[in-house]
């Protein structure tokens, strides 16, 4: 049984993946921070159906608290065979207006925390020769997002990450691929009206909104032995928003 680790794994992206990944038979490793409730919750759902998950808390921003839950995991199974870096955060500014804070926070929780797990991760990959690294990006850190510039910044440093990174661990047998999503219903569009969630439909060419579900069948499809001939990717799940 492979072990996957998903951060930001409580709700919305992370917890679809959560759940597909436990019906598909992996060991599945919710990490969470501030929102035990809901992690514990999705645990105790896939446990009772006889799934295999364990939650797992830690600030993936810090790396003291990234190497502290490797090491935790570590002492249950023999490494993480597959990550999931999905942990992030949101926020619309415009840029005369984003703080010094603004700007360090948003860094650090969508672009330092993947850093940090892959370091950590990594070190059994290699060893193992045989990994999967899928980090979640945005369809704005391709093209860029107005009044989401330090969000936009740090998706795009995701997908020089993955790109960059593939090339160095192919020969061990890891791949690193991206998932950039487009507008998908989960908790950050809750600042959003009806009328702007209808206007974002009427501009995606399918005409819905994605769901976290389409995200974690993308990121199954990367895990998958299949897709052994795929790194350095990245895939727009974003229903034709952007091409």
């Amino acid at each position: 049984m492979k072990n996957v680790l998903i951060t930001g794994a409580s709700r919305g992206i992370g917890a679809e993946c959560a759940r597909l990944f436990a019906e598909k038979g992996y060991n599945v490793l919710i990490n969470y921070n501030r929102s035990e409730e809901a992690a514990e919750g999705l645990c105790r759902e896939l446990t009772d159906r006889g799934l295999s998950a364990v939650c797992i808390k830690a600030d993936v921003s810090d790396p003291a608290q990234v190497r502290d839950m490797f090491a935790r995991i570590n002492e249950h199974c023999p490494g993480i065979d597959i990550l999931i870096n999905n942990a992030g955060i949101a926020q619309t500014k415009l840029f005369t207006d984003i703080t010094d804070q603004d700007w360090d926070r948003m860094i650090a929780v969508n672009l330092s925390s993947v850093f940090y797990c892959c370091r950590e991760a990594l070190r059994h990959m290699i060893n193992a020769k045989w990994g999967r690294i899928i980090n979640i990006s945005s369809m704005w850190g391709q093209v860029g997002g107005s009044c989401e510039v330090h969000y936009s910044a740090a998706k795009a440093g995701i997908i020089g990450l993955t790109k960059a990174l593939a090339m160095e661990e192919g020969l061990s047998g890891i791949t690193v691929n991206c998932i950039a999503p487009g507008v998908i219903k989960t908790d950050m569009l809750s600042c959003y009206s009806e009328d702007d969630l209808n206007a974002l439909r009427e501009e995606t060419p399918v005409g819905k909104l994605g769901t976290p579900e389409d995200i974690a069948k993308a990121a199954l499809f990367f895990a998958d032995e299949g897709a052994s001939f795929i790194t350095g990717q990245v895939i727009g799940v974003n229903g034709g928003f952007v091409v």
